[in-house]
Parts: structure tokens; C-alpha cells; sequence
């Protein structure tokens, strides 16, 4: 299992990097949230995540919501194709909820 960790790349911008599974996920619960503060935009990259399974798709949409809340808008960038798999077979489409930059 590899570690999950958030870093901060610019101004409202970070990395994911690591696993966005089950594991990985709840080892980190109480800190995945914290970068998520109140800005009109948030970008997200995905480049140097290695894996990913549901609870990584839940991790999204929670990530949404609390961007919602904030009146932010998340922006999605490099997405792993094992989330846009997993997000298309729960017929769950990220286009609708999120904004997606082209990698």
C-alpha cells in the first residue's frame, strides 16, 4: 500500500499523490479535508496517483460537497482512468458534478 498525501503546488492549486484506496483513505481521514478552504477555485491534479478504487470516488464526491458548502468550484485535473471507470459503472458522470481540466 502506498501513502496518500495532499500537497500544495501554487495558490489554490495541489497534488494528490499515492493510493486513493480504502486503505490509504482511512489511514489519512482526518487530514484529507483541511485544503479544502474557502476559495473561489481549487484545482486538483491526479498525475501522481497510483491507484484508486470506490472509496477513492467517495473521497470526490465528499470533496465536493464540502466545496459546495465553501461556494468554491473544484477543478479536476489528470484524472485516473480507474476512477472515470469506476465513476462510469456506479453511472456516476464527473463531468456533471465536476469541472474537469484536460490533461
Amino acid at each position: 500500500m502506498s501513502s496518500l498525501t495532499i500537497s500544495k503546488q501554487g495558490t489554490d492549486c495541489f497534488s494528490v499523490e499515492g493510493d486513493l484506496t480504502f486503505a490509504a483513505i482511512s489511514a489519512r481521514l482526518t487530514t484529507l479535508f483541511a485544503f479544502l478552504t474557502p476559495s473561489k477555485q481549487i484545482t486538483i491534479d491526479f498525475t501522481q496517483v497510483t491507484s484508486a478504487d470506490s472509496a477513492g470516488l467517495a473521497l470526490l464526491i465528499e470533496w465536493k460537497k464540502i466545496a459546495r458548502t465553501n461556494k468554491s468550484q473544484l477543478v479536476l485535473k489528470n484524472i485516473p482512468k480507474q476512477l472515470l471507470m469506476l465513476a462510469g459503472l456506479s453511472g456516476f458522470d464527473l463531468t456533471s458534478h465536476f469541472t474537469i481540466q484536460p490533461d
